[in-house]
């Protein structure tokens, strides 16, 4: 593979959307920036993806603006550029505004809403040099409101973000997509999930985008399994 391969950043890659949109990337011949709080997970996918050469493991918490900077700095020095980011870390929390605790609100808003605004931040100088890519995790939630979930405003917060970067970034050739999941059976959820889509349905869709031309840019890609009727 040729070493002007282009860049590929995903946060939240350790498990789950994430994970398997690196497996499809490195298929299609990109370079990897793998991010994830875990860094076990992490290290073994970024192994199993090519090593150093091809896949870089970086530890971050999304949450925390210097450890975002430091990975932004970790690809520009591993690989020289970043082409595509896809802003997928987050988490979830139970319906009812008397469940969970406020100290899992507190981190679930940092990590869904302003983790997703600092890799914008961090990455979008070296996103524009390269007129590149971000997609940004949103979920049907964010389309529609759900009865006590904290978490839909979380991703309504996200679709009003992708939208509000697409217009920052219009006459820049640097593209935006939404992508905005249905169920998915992934690690989101403590037990599995009847009828849903699986990471890799999702990943595919990612990858739709991705390789759409300069001139295409595909801004939403709501995604649910056949048998979800909301």
């Amino acid at each position: 593979m040729a070493d002007d391969a282009k860049v590929f950043l995903i946060t939240g890659a350790s498990t789950g959307i994430g994970a398997a949109t690196a497996r499809r990337a490195a298929e299609a011949g990109h370079r990897l920036v793998l991010a994830a709080r875990t860094r076990d997970r992490l290290e073994q996918l970024a192994e199993d993806l090519g090593g150093a050469s091809r896949a870089l493991a970086v530890g971050c918490d999304v949450m925390d603006w210097g450890e975002q900077e430091r990975l932004a700095a970790a690809a520009l020095d591993a690989f020289g550029r970043i082409d595509v980011v896809f802003a997928n870390a987050g988490f979830g929390a139970r319906r009812g505004f008397l469940e969970e605790t406020p100290e899992h609100w507190r981190d679930m808003v940092l990590t869904n809403v302003l983790g997703v605004a600092y890799t914008i931040r961090a990455t979008l100088p070296a996103v524009e040099a390269a007129r590149g890519h971000y997609l940004l995790t949103s979920s049907v939630a964010g389309r529609r409101a759900l009865q006590g979930s904290l978490y839909s405003a979380t991703k309504h917060a996200v679709t009003a973000m992708g939208e509000a970067l697409r217009q920052d970034v219009n006459d820049t050739g640097v593209r935006v997509t939404l992508i905005e999941p249905g169920m998915v059976d992934t690690p989101f959820f403590d037990n599995p999930v009847q009828h849903a889509l699986q990471a890799e349905d999702v990943a595919r869709a990612v990858m739709f985008a991705v390789d759409q031309p300069p001139h295409v840019d595909v801004n939403e890609m709501l995604i649910r399994p056949t048998a979800q009727p909301t």
